[in-house]
This record gives C-alpha cells, sequence and structure tokens, in this order.
C-alpha cells in the first residue's frame, strides 16, 4: 500500500472532490438500467465511501 503526504488544504478539497462524485454517482445509480453497470458503480461507491472514512480520520 502506497503512502500520501497531503497539506490540510489538499484534504478538504480532495474530500469536498469526493463527496460531490459521490453525489453524482448516486443520480447515475439510480437512471442506469443495466445490473452489471448497477453493480460495478454501487462497488465503486462503497470504495469512495471508505476513502471519505479515512481522510475524515487523517483530521
Amino acid at each position: 500500500m502506497g503512502t500520501v503526504t497531503l497539506e490540510q488544504k489538499e484534504l478538504e478539497t480532495l474530500k469536498e472532490i469526493l463527496w460531490s462524485y459521490l453525489g453524482d454517482l448516486r443520480f447515475e445509480i439510480a437512471d442506469t438500467d443495466s445490473k452489471d453497470w448497477r453493480d460495478y458503480l454501487k462497488e465503486k461507491e462503497v470504495i469512495i465511501k471508505q476513502v471519505i472514512t479515512k481522510l475524515e480520520k487523517a483530521k
């Protein structure tokens, strides 16, 4: 596993970007008709939530 060091402003900006993307992703999940694509997007959602959780702990 790699390690990335971020300044506080970088950390906050990254969290904002991820939260924004997560919102867009939820709309895309709701709008897709393909089960395979929806499953893929849901997997991405889980990963993004995990990353956000790790970033929240890094404060």
